[in-house]
C-alpha cells in the first residue's frame, strides 16, 4: 500500500485564517471523500488503480480503512473546519501499519494487489532503515483540488511540525510528486532517497529535523 503526501501549497491570507480541529470517527465519511478527490490524480495511486472509472470508489474505501484502522487509533488527524483538507500523522513508536489494516487496504487494489504489496513492503523496509529514532510520520496530507495551492496543506501540517520542534523529534514522509517534494523542502524537509518498485512512479523519502529555534520561539 502506498503512502502519500500532497503538496502543501503557497502561502496566502487564506492559510493564515484557516481554522483547524482534530477529527473524530464521526468525520470519516466526509474525510474519505475529501482524500479520494485530493489524490485522484496522484501518480502512485494512479499506477495502483489504473482504471479511472473505479479509482474514486477504491480510494474512498482505502482512505476509510486508513482513517478508521490506522490514523485515528494510532495518531492524530487534523482537518480544516470547513472540511476541505486533512492531514494524518502517526505518533512516535506507532508508524507501522497493523496487519489487519494491511489486509483491509489490500482489498482496495483488486488485480494490482501484488504491486501494492511490493510497494508497501519496500516503503516499510526503507522507512525502518532510514530513521531508527522516535519520530512523527506524516502519512497523508490532502486538500480538495479546487482549494489546492492556497497554503492549506502547510496549515494542516503546522500542528505536527510545531509538536516535533517542541519534542525535539524529526518528521518523516513520502512525497509522491517532484513538485510536492520541492515544497516540503521549503518546510525544512530534506531528501533521503528516491524509491521506485518495478515500473512504479517515484516516491521521495524525506526527513525534517526538529528546529531548536522554533522550539524556543
Amino acid at each position: 500500500m502506498a503512502d502519500r503526501a500532497s503538496a502543501p501549497g503557497r502561502d496566502c491570507g487564506l492559510a493564515a485564517k484557516t481554522k483547524l480541529r482534530q477529527a473524530t470517527a464521526a468525520d470519516v465519511g466526509r474525510l474519505k471523500e475529501v482524500l479520494a478527490d485530493a489524490f485522484y490524480e496522484d501518480p502512485v495511486l494512479g499506477w495502483l488503480v489504473p482504471d479511472a472509472r473505479r479509482r474514486k470508489a477504491r480510494l474512498r474505501r482505502l482512505f476509510g480503512v486508513e482513517l478508521r484502522h490506522v490514523s485515528l487509533p494510532r495518531g492524530q488527524v487534523w482537518m480544516t473546519a470547513e472540511q476541505t483538507g486533512v492531514a494524518m500523522t502517526l505518533l512516535p513508536g506507532s508508524w507501522r501499519v497493523p496487519p489487519h489494516a494491511t489486509l483491509l487496504e489490500g482489498r482496495c487494489f483488486g488485480a494490482r494487489l501484488g504491486n501494492a504489496a511490493r510497494l508497501g513492503f519496500a516503503m516499510e523496509r526503507h522507512h525502518a532503515q532510514q530513521i531508527r529514532q522516535p519520530h512523527y510520520y506524516i502519512r497523508d496530507v490532502g486538500v480538495l483540488p479546487e482549494m489546492q495551492g492556497l497554503g492549506l496543506g502547510r496549515a494542516l501540517m503546522a500542528p505536527t511540525l510545531e509538536r516535533c520542534d517542541r519534542d525535539g523529534l524529526p518528521a518523516y514522509l513520502e512525497a509522491s510528486s517532484e513538485s510536492s517534494a520541492a515544497l516540503y523542502e521549503r518546510l525544512g524537509f530534506r531528501l533521503l532517497r528516491e524509491l521506485r518498485v518495478g515500473d512504479s512512479p517515484p516516491l521521495w523519502l524525506m526527513l525534517r529535523p526538529p528546529s531548536p529555534a522554533e522550539a524556543l520561539a
